[in-house]
């Protein structure tokens, strides 16, 4: 390991050769002070009660019927539309 150091130093002080940055020490992507300012800063908002979603055989149902049996006229909406 000590010949990986001193090969190291010997191509690093070569004229023309640049510091990668791997090897260079230092800075890191901007202060540590200010990690998880956003985060800290979010209100915190308790979760609201949910229905448990449905499983198996009433799950198939429902999707068959939201998908085949309600027929609504007018244009088509798409599966994520939460308008009635």
């Amino acid at each position: 390991q000590e010949e990986d150091g001193q090969w190291l130093k010997c191509w690093l002080s070569r004229p023309g050769v640049r510091r990668p940055p791997s090897v260079a020490m230092g800075k890191v992507h901007g202060s540590l002070a200010r990690a998880g300012k956003v985060k800290n800063q979010t209100p915190k908002v308790a979760k609201a009660e949910k229905k448990k979603p449905l499983t198996g055989r009433a799950r198939k149902r429902m999707v068959f019927n939201r998908r085949f049996q309600t027929t609504v006229k007018g244009p088509k909406k798409g599966p994520n539309s939460n308008s009635k």
